[in-house]
């Protein structure tokens, strides 16, 4: 078994899964669609969201799977920019496309597809020399960031990048063919595209997918399907923490090997918060879009993982540089720099900024700061864009997250930079409170002094009820400051 739906309660074999996916390519090209055209795909998680997911890259065409939850104005922009000439839409999703491609100058192939339907094209009888030939240097996904101002650039990942990228997740993580991972990241998003989906295609494992990630589900699911391992994101994993308990429910959970958390810092307190509540070992890791999913990971043995580091890399390389490009010694802060077969191939259409991004040399500067350790360990400790200079002094602002955090108050915190005449930055913080809990911004204010000290303590705190983030999850600090009216 390969696929199960929870909703619809439907199951896929990895046969079926060949078939479908074979009859599904040749669909398209009988469709007029050739090797190398983009086709988007804007629909939630669901059974046939997987198989045209791979169907379209397995047909020598290239995915472009579309964050549900980007601004019009996003959205609009990557429609335009991705020179698409199909889409697969959701009727929820149909309004929305309408009106993001009002102006588009193209002739744009519309298929509304119900994600539920045990069968969407009945195509038998096709020849399979329909299909191209194709090669691992090809392009499979055309894959947006989201970035909370400009414009998103488009990642091209090609298929010996995804395949890499789903061979280091099954090095990290030991996957073998008994595995099952449950599967409440977007589809549209590199983590549960190559962590989800293909690395336990690479391994012979199961994947369980519902639609998306409820709370009170959450543990059901695990143990109705027998999961044996979980990728999530930081928020989830708080929320899990804060909203809902188990003790009482009889679920089984004795095969969940572990749960991994990625896309952006895991607070340590919350780490050990989740693990001492549930009793599942959580394995912090980080990648990127542009690395087509992990890079680091911390070790499955829980005693040779170390709390607040992502880990080690697997099966690519990394190093931290200094500002001059040279590579720094062991606990120096730098930018940290990868190479291998999961670094992609370029930004669409954007020959300058991936020459800025990706050198002669195979290494991708990632714009993420951080330290390894003399042990391997990489610690991350924040983003070039995202340091806040107070006064001259670099100040990350994952240490003031991770002093907020500790608050038993706060379920979301991120720290930003604003404008000031006196120390060119001063630093406030926004932060949504769990909903049992009552807390006040002096509270806050006098708890970061205690742990920080005045100066890289937050002048003020912004209570709102949710914090901006990304299609994976993450905090967007930029975003903050956008809400804020300060970009």
């Amino acid at each position: 078994m390969y696929l199960i739906a929870p909703e619809p309660d439907l199951e896929l074999t990895y046969r079926q899964l060949r078939e479908d996916v074979r009859l599904l390519g040749k669909s398209l090209v009988k469709m007029g669609m050739k090797k190398g055209d983009k086709i988007a795909l804007m629909m939630p998680n669901g059974y046939q969201s997987v198989k045209l997911f791979l169907a379209v890259m397995y047909a020598g065409m290239t995915a472009v799977p579309i964050n549900l939850r980007s601004q019009p104005s996003h959205l609009k922009h990557v429609l335009e920019h991705c020179d698409a000439r199909l889409v697969f839409v959701h009727a929820s999703q149909i309004d929305r496309l309408k009106t993001a491609t009002a102006k588009i100058d193209r002739n744009l192939k519309v298929v509304v597809i119900d994600i539920d339907a045990p069968d969407i094209f009945q195509c038998s009888g096709q020849p399979a020399s329909l299909l191209p030939d194709v090669k691992k240097t090809d392009d499979a996904l055309l894959l947006y960031t989201s970035g909370t101002t400009g414009k998103p650039k488009g990642v091209i990942l090609a298929h010996c990048n995804l395949i890499a990228g789903a061979q280091y997740t099954t090095l990290a993580h030991e996957l073998k063919g008994d595995d099952r991972t449950l599967c409440v990241l977007p589809l549209y998003h590199i983590n549960a595209e190559v962590v989800s989906v293909l690395a336990p295609l690479l391994s012979g494992g199961s994947v369980v997918m519902p639609h998306r990630f409820s709370v009170s589900s959450f543990w059901s699911l695990l143990s109705r399907y027998r999961c044996t391992w979980f990728s999530a994101v930081p928020t989830i994993i708080s929320y899990l923490v804060s909203a809902y308990e188990i003790g009482d429910k009889n679920y089984r959970l004795n095969q969940v090997r572990f749960g991994r958390s990625a896309s952006s810092a895991l607070p340590p307190c919350l780490h050990r918060a989740f693990e001492e509540k549930f009793g599942i070992s959580v394995i912090e890791t980080m990648g990127l879009t542009e690395t087509a999913g992990p890079v680091f990971s911390n070790p499955i043995n829980p005693t040779e993982r170390k709390y607040g580091s992502v880990g080690k890399p697997f099966g690519n390389i990394a190093k931290i540089i200094d500002r001059y490009g040279n590579e720094a010694p062991a606990g120096t802060i730098g930018e940290i720099m990868i190479r291998g077969e999961n670094v992609m191939k370029e930004y669409y259409k954007a020959p300058e900024i991936t020459a800025q991004a990706l050198g002669s040399d195979g290494w991708l500067h990632t714009g993420d700061l951080g330290y390894r350790d003399r042990d391997g360990f990489y610690f991350i400790t924040g983003r070039l864009k995202e340091l806040i200079i107070k006064g001259g002094e670099n100040i990350s602002p994952r240490e003031i997250d991770e002093v907020l955090y500790a608050h038993p108050g706060v379920i979301e915190a991120a720290a930003v930079g604003i404008p000031d005449k006196h120390y060119g930055q001063e630093i406030i913080a926004c932060v949504a409170l769990r909903p049992t809990e009552k807390c006040t911004e002096s509270e806050l204010l006098d708890h970061c002094r205690r742990q920080l000290g005045d100066f890289k303590s937050p002048k003020a705190i912004w209570f709102l009820s949710d914090l901006p983030k990304g299609h994976s999850g993450k905090i967007q600090r930029l975003g903050l400051l956008e809400k804020l009216g300060y970009k």
